[in-house]
């Protein structure tokens, strides 16, 4: 059925997957890989699955763009959670390969920024071909097509493969953050340590644009996490703004925050507001509205609106 279906980016042996055995729904669903981030997501659109994880960030290379174009774009989605998890890679090979006979090395493209210093001090002469994933890669390698390829050292096993290199990365402490995706319902609850993901389009180019969107957080107290341009192919220069920024939907700062977006941006897709990754095992006790600074609590904005009330009421 496909309420007991997720679908994640395939083939079996991806982080995407080890990131999604990590959520506690997993152990009850049909874990379904599919060929691309695009692939999971349409079954998601169509009914087949109840919800898709992809990756959508990495603390090396920055955002994923096939799923921050695949969500900004086509039948709406919504985020309901995300996982982060610690990368290392392996270089898998097929048993007996010694590290002189790698000539020709693969993996998703996102890994060979992360594994580039490696190669240049330990293959220096090895011909780089990405692949469409990589676990993907270390299918290619069981068939012949590759001596190596950078994969998570648990997708061995699941290609016959050996990992003859292990913890293997330039940057430490490397992560992808991946979400949990779904069809458009109500948020999932406030917690105090949450993310707002959303996409804004720019009306004309004019001096200030891009100051005018910031603006609205700003002046709130709302905090931006993340913020990136994608071309809307509409034409060059036209770009669109995906963006996550601390706090629910439910909290009077956020939401006024998407409220002048919305009265000032011709195009807003909300993607959702969900937990912060670990904010379960958060022992401190939530802020009021999940704000820090004076003046942005949901209190400080009630507040303010009384105010104004009695103002308008000659009562102030």
């Amino acid at each position: 059925m496909p309420a007991s279906r997720y679908t994640y980016l395939g083939p079996e042996g991806t982080f995407t997957e080890a990131a999604l055995r990590t959520l506690p729904e997993a152990a009850t669903r049909e874990l379904v890989p599919m060929v691309s981030v695009p692939a999971a997501l349409d079954a998601v659109r169509t009914g087949e699955a109840a919800a898709a994880l992809v990756p959508i960030e990495n603390s090396v290379e920055g955002g994923v763009t096939a799923t921050l174009d695949e969500l900004a774009t086509g039948e709406p989605l919504m985020i309901y959670r995300e996982v982060i998890l610690p990368i290392a890679f392996a270089l898998l090979v097929r048993p007996g390969t010694r590290l002189e006979d790698v000539k020709t090395v693969t993996g998703h493209p996102v890994a060979q920024p992360q594994v580039r210093k490696w190669l240049a001090g330990h293959l220096p002469d090895a011909v780089w071909e990405s692949s469409a994933s990589n676990a993907d890669g270390a299918r290619l390698v069981r068939e012949g097509r590759y001596d190596g390829a950078f994969a998570g050292e648990f997708a061995a096993a699941t290609y016959d493969l050996e990992p003859l290199v292990t913890d293997i990365h330039d940057a430490r402490n490397a992560e992808t953050r991946f979400v949990l995706a779904g069809r458009p319902a109500r948020p999932a609850a406030r917690t105090g340590r949450d993310r707002t993901s959303l996409v804004v389009w720019l009306g004309d180019d004019h001096p200030g644009a891009l100051l005018e969107l910031l603006q609205e957080f700003a002046v709130r107290g709302v905090n931006l996490m993340r913020i990136e341009s994608r071309p809307t192919g509409e034409g060059m220069g036209r770009y669109c703004f995906s963006v996550d920024c601390e706090g629910h939907i439910s909290d009077r700062r956020v939401g006024e925050a998407l409220m002048g977006l919305k009265r000032t941006f011709p195009r807003v897709r909300f993607l959702g507001s969900y937990p912060q990754a670990g904010a379960e095992d958060e022992v401190a006790r939530p802020r009021p509205g999940g704000a820090g600074r004076p003046g942005t609590t949901d209190g400080d904005f009630a507040s303010a609106a009384e105010w104004l009330a009695r103002c308008q009421d000659g009562r102030a």
